[in-house]
């Protein structure tokens, strides 16, 4: 498994995303993944899957410390004091001593983003979170809690796939050492049916989405946590790392033009960041 670094972490560059993935079903995937060499797991606290992320970690055969674990802060957690009871919860749940990375799971327009960061911060310094870091925010409300934040932030957990250009943010993030963390790398299912893709895959034997993650995770200061179930699917997922993609194919893939459906999806994180509360 490769890795990147930034603001101090060490970040596996593909984890498994846990997202509407709940349950045994959860807990199953996790343990799989763990065992086929996936040592990056994502989740959450709005997923209401923390207790079977655990689970699948405690069943597999791998130790905890080999095991890079991602949770987030809900925004109606995000006052000095929820954060610190939700946190303690969900270590809980995720039946861990600590964290590697907690994340702000969006920006809120009515909380301080100093006043958030300080719990967290408050959190590391207890040994209870490893790295912090934010997710969804634009390259100003990054830099923003980078000004803030007593603690560096690691990550900027965001949209990203070949369908939606991130490429102002991916710069911010690149200046700032901050890692740019891509959830829904799979534009939620749009890459199964680009024919550029596949093309470009036969040439080294590998699949559309294969293709997709590979461009992610070639680009410098790029993690991807694509969602996956089945062993088939988890296997797939992580055999991106025995292949190069070439200039011309990294901007191919990089220049796709998104579906109708795909440009709807695009809208969500706008639509999130304006959410009052």
């Amino acid at each position: 498994m490769e890795h990147i670094d930034a603001g101090g972490a060490r970040i596996p560059k593909l984890g498994l995303g846990t997202w509407q993935n709940e349950d045994q079903s959860c807990a199953g995937a996790v343990e799989t993944a763990l065992e086929l060499g996936y040592r990056h797991i994502d989740t959450a606290q709005v997923y209401q899957n923390e207790v079977a992320v655990g689970n699948g970690i405690a069943a597999a055969d791998v130790d905890r410390e080999d095991v890079f674990l991602t949770t987030k802060v809900w925004r109606s957690n995000f006052h000095h004091d929820d954060v610190i009871e939700s946190v303690e919860e969900s270590l809980e749940k995720l039946d861990t001593d600590y964290v590697d990375l907690l994340l702000m799971h969006w920006p809120h327009k009515r909380v301080p983003v100093a006043e958030t960061l300080g719990a967290m911060a408050e959190l590391h310094d207890r040994g209870l979170v490893e790295h912090i870091g934010v997710s969804n925010f634009t390259a100003e409300q990054l830099r923003q809690a980078i000004r803030v934040s007593n603690v560096p932030i690691v990550a900027n957990q965001v949209l990203y796939h070949p369908y939606y250009d991130q490429s102002d943010l991916l710069e911010v993030c690149r200046e700032e050492d901050v890692a740019l963390t891509a959830y829904s790398p799979l534009a939620r299912g749009a890459v199964l049916d680009d024919d550029v893709l596949a093309t470009i895959g036969e040439r080294y034997d590998k699949s559309a989405p294969q293709v997709a993650l590979r461009w992610l995770v070639q680009q410098e200061g790029v993690v991807a946590i694509p969602k996956a179930s089945s062993r088939e699917h988890l296997a797939s997922n992580l055999a991106v790392f025995d292949f190069e993609l070439s200039e011309s194919e990294m901007a191919r893939v990089g220049s796709r033009t998104p579906g109708i459906r795909t440009r709807l999806y695009n809208l969500m994180p706008r639509l999130g960041r304006n959410i009052p509360v």
